[in-house]
């Protein structure tokens, strides 16, 4: 049942398969919590990995580490193969790289703040329309002058000196107030407080990292470990959507590949659309759908299709649906949009049966010749071949220093940035104001000198810089000059890196 260019999904009246070809043309998994989304997920990343396309996901719960091990099938397991028919099951492993934004289960992902532009960062601060038009104008700001916003201090260095410009800046950029700076200040304070002091820095995370086959031309599955980072879910979810306009900004176009450069898993994905502006999603929408000809297929994992905008949903060409329960009148709706986003089947009532499936089985439907979608069967999921449940600490550990990224990551560097150029003109304004007033102090002193003494010349202090001043001044020239030649921003506000 193993095909060559295609993924084996599982069996209905038929085998069902994934086509590699149509791999980029994205998907959704979802159903209730405890249907088999997760198990789902893995067969796809395992299918994916083993045709030696990368893979991209984020661990909820901690299940999806398994994958990293040789799988023991267990009795549901060798069950569910022999009623499926699947005589080429058999255990095995993948290769797998953990990553954790807090660096304590993972390799550290980092990113800069100058990388993560405005619109990103104003929606994980959740910032009013004010608030967020002021860090608009401190990235603009930024850009201008060349700083260069590497972590949270930066910004804060930043926004104190807009205070302190306040007049200058308004005049030119539009209006700052003081109250806008402070609770930015203060967002910028409760977001710390949830761990993204660790994420805001460098060295900042290589997609290229995220792109590995081994040595047999599997693919890396990369693997985020999101349990803790999931008690911030706004950081969780503008993570994941940095990462994705990251993909869409680096990657070359390709257009239609025989098979994906890369597959992303964005699960819990009503994180990203819940209270999100109309701005934001139709950002997202415009990403998902022009990363497909860079050969990145995006796969939503949620509990309903309702959870996706329809613009985004209308792209999703590859569906497993699990089950959904319909006691409520609002979840017996959300069944029936579900049912609609199917080819019919005449053999059943999709809305029908959307209730009636049992765990691992699931409502598939993906696209075949010419892009068109399969009619929906209701499908017998295959079981996994790695590990189903998490893996041990000790284990996790031993993947972690062995990986092809060990030790890359794992020391934070701090170069030269807006906080020590914001430091160093604070310096130069001050020298030039001890400077003017030493002038003052002796001009005032000629002239009482000249006064007393006609013919006395009085002697002037030289207003040249000294060479100390002279040198500050023109390294903080030349970096910002090196770093405002670089700023070109992408489709969602973040940095375009030089190349």
């Amino acid at each position: 049942m193993l095909v060559d260019d295609k993924i084996f999904l599982g069996t209905s009246t038929q085998p069902e398969y994934l086509v590699l070809k149509y791999g980029n043309r994205h998907g959704l998994i979802t159903g209730a919590t405890g249907t088999g989304k997760t198990v789902s997920l893995q067969v796809l990343a395992e299918g994916f990995s083993a045709a030696g396309v990368p893979v991209f996901a984020a661990d909820i719960k901690g299940d999806l580490s398994g994958v990293a091990n040789m799988g023991h099938a267990k009795s549901w397991q060798t069950q569910r193969a022999q009623e499926i028919g699947f005589t080429e099951f058999s255990d095995a492993q993948f290769p797998v790289i953990f990553w954790d934004l807090f660096g304590r289960q993972g390799h550290p992902i980092r990113a800069t703040i100058s990388e993560m532009g405005a619109l990103l960062l104003s929606r994980m601060l959740e910032l009013n329309d004010t608030q967020e038009g002021v860090l608009n104008i401190a990235f603009k700001v930024a850009d201008d002058e060349g700083l260069l916003l590497l972590d949270l201090k930066d910004l804060r260095a930043l926004l104190v000196d807009l205070q302190n410009r306040a007049k200058e800046i308004s005049t030119q950029y539009g209006n700052v107030t003081t109250a806008s700076i402070g609770a930015i200040q203060r967002a910028l304070l409760v977001l710390e407080q949830q761990g993204a002091e660790n994420f805001f820095g460098e060295r900042a995370l290589d997609i290229n990292d995220l792109m590995r086959t081994d040595r047999d031309g599997r693919g890396f599955i990369s693997i985020l470990a999101a349990d803790e980072l999931m008690r911030a879910p706004r950081l969780y979810a503008t993570f994941l959507l940095w990462m994705l306009s990251e993909l869409f900004e680096e990657l070359p176009e390709v257009g239609d590949p025989d098979k994906p450069k890369m597959v992303f898993f964005f699960d819990e994905a009503h994180l990203l659309f819940d209270d999100a502006p109309k701005a934001l999603i139709d950002k997202v929408e415009q990403v998902v759908r022009l990363v497909r000809s860079k050969g990145v297929g995006v796969y939503f994992v949620t509990q309903n299709p309702v959870d996706i905008p329809e613009t985004v949903l209308a792209q999703l060409g590859n569906r497993i649906q699990h089950a959904l329960r319909a006691y409520t009148p609002r979840e017996q709706k959300a069944v029936r949009v579900a049912a609609e986003t199917f080819r019919p089947n005449p053999a059943f009532s999709t809305e029908d049966v959307i209730t009636e499936l049992g765990i691992g089985e699931a409502l598939v439907s993906v696209l075949e010749a010419k892009g068109v979608p399969s009619m929906v069967g209701r499908t017998l999921i295959r079981p996994p071949s790695a590990q189903v449940g998490p893996i041990l600490p000790e284990e996790r550990r031993s993947y972690i220093a062995n990986s092809p990224v060990a030790g890359v990551y794992d020391t934070p560097v701090d170069r030269d940035s807006a906080f020590e150029v914001l430091a160093r003109r604070a310096r130069d304004k001050q020298l030039a104001e001890e400077r003017q007033q030493r002038e003052e102090e002796d001009a005032k002193a000629a002239q009482k000198a000249e006064r007393r003494y006609q013919d006395d010349r009085p002697v002037r202090r030289s207003t040249r810089q000294t060479p100390a001043e002279a040198a500050m001044y023109s390294l903080a020239r030349t970096v910002a000059n090196r770093l405002g030649s670089a700023l070109v921003r992408g489709i969602l506000g973040s940095l375009k890196r030089g190349r």
